[in-house]
């Protein structure tokens, strides 16, 4: 029997896999939380702060996972090491990594760890936010084709703005920065030492294009000089497919894993588009959700079309033959636990601890009593700013109609709505603009445990859902683009489709909408519309002059 790793670095910690080939099962699994964690308040010294929507990690973080997460779970299967054929890592994105030109960590020096701008910026960094707003205006007035491949709108996400933050910000340290890289790219040179991008975060995350390139060296000048070399310089035009071999583990990185030197491993992919294969969706039409702290949107199409608040479309972005498009939702289990944190009472949390149930799920079930629109709640799901369709990492939250009566439940099961409600807002302008979306997937640790929470968004969007076999499909995708890697002289696979056949599937059971509840969601989903459009299309800026006022008192 052979075997694949597969390692999933998520936003709180790291994930390893070992996987059977043929089946996909996953024989053993370790976690590893990053002992840094998010960094959004201050650096590891303590005493460095950092300002409004800051969001950092710790390299080390990472090498730690490689180092505990892989051998243990090696360890678990009982797996010979001479049966690993590959591995695969997969990672959140645009996640920064500033390098000197060894490809060294810029905070791994000792002269500038109290620099926040020498650590990584993690996908939802947003302190770039008025960056991404000039890109996206000198783009509009230079007539750049490349901003309707991403929906009109450069998110302060994506890896160009925060480039940028850290020119004018701290100008010094960018002329020290070698390289910039993405944290996936900067893994498997750590794992192979070789400097291999990927295409996924290339085209998605860094705006270049199979064809075109990256921008001109025109609109890079146009944003500032400082950035006219920028790709040249500080980043590569050598980008590689997914299913590349990258090469072999090193013999340093094989012994800090437990593996065989020159094992193969993949180029890197993004979480949420690994995960497309591990679903076994292999054509058009079918939108996965990856629902975590975020949600993000995938589905593939054989024509490039250009959809208003995409993340982006790229060819062969997510499976060879394909374009793929990307959507999402910046705030899902992040505001539900939120809540759970902030606006739940004692009692609730008394109630749960003798009745031995989680507080999520004491939440669940008493929300699960009510029904659609009983509460009279309807909720802006945009606690972490709006991705899509909007765009706009300025937008807040909101909830309207509560009363002295509302209790926490109703409140609890109004966010949930409203994040059904953003994903229908996302189907919905897929087809408006010539996308098919003909049926929903759903992977994720809130697709595997919420039941309730996936029968309202079948209400909601109307549509069956089906659920990823797998309770780890990132890590089982990475795994799979290892297998893919070997290739089948190995025992591995030639081609991700040959894997997503064997390896990925869905599980029996779907949830399907009730037509009662659908006509029910359907007129709250027209209320949902009218607060989207007004608060987030100009109708009323409150929420970013509001944000304003706050920043001037000091608060992030």
């Amino acid at each position: 029997m052979k075997y694949c790793i597969g390692v999933d670095f998520g936003t709180q910690s790291g994930r390893a896999v070992v996987v059977e080939t043929g089946t996909g099962d996953i024989v053993a699994q370790a976690v590893r939380n990053y002992p840094h964690g998010v960094m959004d308040e201050f650096l590891p010294d303590g005493k460095t702060k950092l300002g409004a929507d800051w969001a950092l990690q710790h390299p080390a973080d990472y090498i730690g996972v490689l180092e505990t997460a892989v051998p243990e779970a090696l360890a678990a299967s009982g797996a010979n090491p001479r049966d690993i054929i590959g591995v695969g890592i997969d990672f959140t994105a645009c996640t920064l990594v500033a390098t000197d030109s060894a490809g060294v960590p810029l905070c791994f020096h000792d002269e500038h760890k109290g620099n926040p701008h020498s650590y990584i910026k993690l996908w939802k960094h947003h302190a770039a936010q008025k960056q991404a707003n000039r890109l996206n205006a000198t783009a509009k007035a230079m007539g750049e084709d490349f901003l309707a491949r991403y929906g009109g709108k450069i998110s302060s996400e994506w890896m160009l703005p925060k480039i940028m933050q850290m020119l004018e910000e701290d100008p010094a340290l960018f002329k020290r920065t070698g390289r910039f890289m993405e944290a996936a790219d900067w893994v498997v040179m750590w794992l192979t030492g070789n400097e291999m991008r990927n295409s996924c975060t290339a085209g998605y995350k860094a705006l270049w294009h199979k064809k075109k390139g990256y921008p001109s060296k025109k609109f890079l000048k146009a944003l500032s000089p400082g950035l006219e070399n920028l790709v040249e310089e500080k980043l590569s035009d050598k980008i590689y497919p997914l299913g590349t071999r990258a090469g072999g583990l090193t013999a340093a990185a094989a012994k800090a894993m437990g593996l065989l030197e020159g094992t193969a491993v993949a180029v890197a992919n993004v979480d949420a588009h690994v995960s497309v294969p591990a679903v076994g969706i292999t054509g058009e039409g079918q939108m996965l959700m990856i629902m975590g702290t975020s949600t993000c949107h995938m589905v593939l199409g054989t024509e490039e079309r250009i959809v208003p608040g995409m993340c982006g479309v790229v060819e062969d972005g997510i499976m060879p033959g394909y374009l793929g498009y990307e959507a999402g939702q910046s705030c899902v289990g992040d505001h539900f636990e939120w809540f759970v944190e902030n606006c739940v009472p004692g009692e609730y949390f008394r109630e749960a601890a003798d009745r031995g149930l989680p507080i999520h799920d004491l939440l669940v079930e008493k929300a699960s009593a009510q029904k659609p629109g009983e509460s009279g709640l309807l909720a802006l799901d945009w606690w972490n700013g709006n991705r899509s369709v909007l765009v706009d990492a300025d937008l807040t939250g909101m909830v309207i109609g509560c009363t002295l009566l509302t209790r926490p439940e109703e409140i609890y099961r109004a966010l949930i709505e409203a994040t059904a409600y953003g994903t229908r807002m996302i189907v919905e302008a897929f087809r408006d603009n010539g996308v098919p979306v003909d049926s929903l997937f759903a992977a994720g640790g809130i697709a595997e445990k919420n039941p309730f929470m996936m029968q309202i968004y079948s209400d909601v969007t109307g549509m069956e859902i089906r659920i990823a076999k797998s309770s780890q499909s990132a890590a089982l995708g990475s795994a799979m683009f290892g297998a893919v890697a070997a290739g089948a002289e190995k025992g591995g696979y030639n081609t991700i489709f040959e894997a997503a056949k064997e390896m990925g599937g869905v599980r029996d059971s779907v949830y399907r909408p009730d037509p009662v509840r659908v006509e029910e969601y359907n007129l709250l989903y027209g209320e949902y519309r009218i607060l989207h459009d007004y608060f987030g299309r100009g109708g009323n800026d409150v929420m970013k002059r509001l944000k304003e006022i706050k920043s001037r008192q000091g608060r992030k």
